[in-house]
């Protein structure tokens, strides 16, 4: 299965907020550019695409940014596969069925920042 979701892709470590509540208890959410980039990618996957997979796969992600600054392949890995749980490609991203993410990278363009996801599964 592969599936391209285009828009700049963002994290969720570096996207972070932190908020008080009324009470003084703070609270870390994620902030409306990363909440952005998740809603533009629920909306493109859609229909066949959201099959729980409930089997081990190999999740190869390739992320294309916009700009040349230094990023961390592994907080894309994880904002990629927890927005593949929430819009029902995965049924979790935990290790039984997130075998491995092989193949990953990291690239760069400008005119067209994208995500592209291939998804296959292994034998255990």
């Amino acid at each position: 299965m592969k599936i391209i979701l285009f828009g700049i892709p963002r994290t969720k470590k570096n996207s972070q907020q932190i908020i008080t509540h009324r009470s003084g208890r703070k609270f870390i959410i994620q902030s409306k550019l990363y909440l952005q980039w998740e809603k533009d990618c629920l909306r493109q996957i859609t229909g066949p695409l959201k099959v729980k997979i409930d089997y081990p796969v190999n999740l190869k992600v390739l992320i294309y940014k916009k700009d040349k600054r230094r990023s961390d392949l592994c907080n894309y890995l994880a904002a990629v596969q927890d927005m593949l749980v929430k819009a029902e490609v995965l049924l979790d991203d935990n290790s039984d069925f997130v075998a491995s993410v092989d193949g990953s990278r990291l690239f760069y363009d400008k005119e067209n920042p994208r995500c592209e996801i291939e998804i296959k599964k292994v034998k255990i």
